[in-house]
């Protein structure tokens, strides 16, 4: 039996074998996966021991797939200590974004430093230990609205409601994880469905079409492509994608990224292709310096 001071190790990504059948858009941005470096401290509670996975390890993976831009987001591992980010932005700061996760009252001499350094969101994250709950949002929010950052929210289909009522105090734009965890084939999957095309419709909210074995059952991901399909039929320009790479959390089984790449060249219709991988990652991550 594990303990929250002994949490399962992850197993590692699979080694980046062969090309993807098409190769990504030019200009292409990964718009989520983490790095972890070795020795770096571990916060406990954590629901997670991640195996070392450096930057050089998502080059791999980005030069083969033809990925160029990358957005790394904070490990609920690491908590407030966002040191192997930072290190890790500062390798390639015209390449690469990040999403921290700090404190409320954090200082605005605090928040301009990250922000020169490429920072440009901070992740709420209700589905991990020791990630940033909904009370820090209000006091986060009025140091984040000045420099134009957003919020990363991981969170439950269950959380989407709560959503629903706050956005309209939200002076920021909102990105939620993972299509909010929604189960493709479950029976609430319309009701999810519905929900998340609201907060898209709104203006103010994105989703990441990422990780599909976190909603559904390898090898098919029975759904998850008709959820890609029928969010992009409405907002096509509301949607990110992401790696997730090196795949956390994964203790029996990892896919193979080739293959999952490959997955999404048959769920992303070909209309949306430019605006997923290149364009809208753009504008909300590098439409100024």
């Amino acid at each position: 039996m594990t303990s929250d001071a002994e949490p399962r190790q992850c197993l590692p990504p699979h080694p980046i074998a062969r090309t993807p059948r098409q190769r990504l858009p030019e200009g292409t941005c990964d718009c989520h996966f983490h790095v972890f470096a070795e020795g770096a401290p571990l916060v406990t509670p954590r629901s997670y021991t991640p195996q070392v996975e450096t930057l050089d390890g998502w080059r791999r993976l980005a030069d083969t797939a033809g990925i160029e831009r990358g957005v790394l987001v904070q490990p609920s591992v690491y908590g407030q200590d966002n040191s192997v980010l930072l290190d890790a932005l500062a390798s390639a700061p015209d390449a690469l974004r990040g999403v921290v996760v700090i404190h409320p009252e954090t200082s605005p001499e605090e928040f301009s430093r990250l922000d020169a350094a490429g920072v440009r969101a901070v992740r709420v994250n209700l589905r991990n230990k020791s990630g940033l709950g909904l009370e820090a949002v209000p006091a986060l929010e009025r140091r984040m609205q000045p420099l134009g950052w957003h919020f990363v929210f991981q969170v439950g289909p269950e959380t989407l409601t709560i959503l629903e009522d706050m956005l309209p105090t939200l002076s920021i734009p909102v990105v939620i994880d993972h299509l909010a965890f929604v189960d493709p084939t479950g029976p609430d999957a319309q009701k999810h469905l519905a929900r998340l095309k609201r907060l898209l419709e709104t203006g103010q909210v994105y989703c990441k079409l990422s990780a599909p074995y976190r909603l559904a059952q390898a090898p098919h991901y029975d759904g998850f492509g008709t959820f890609v399909r029928a969010l992009a039929e409405t907002n096509p320009d509301r949607l990110l994608w992401g790696s997730d790479w090196p795949h956390t959390e994964l203790f029996d089984t990892v896919p193979d990224d080739t293959d999952l790449l490959d997955a999404f060249d048959e769920w992303v219709p070909p209309s949306l292709r430019q605006r997923l991988f290149v364009d809208t990652p753009q504008s909300l991550y590098w439409s100024r310096p």
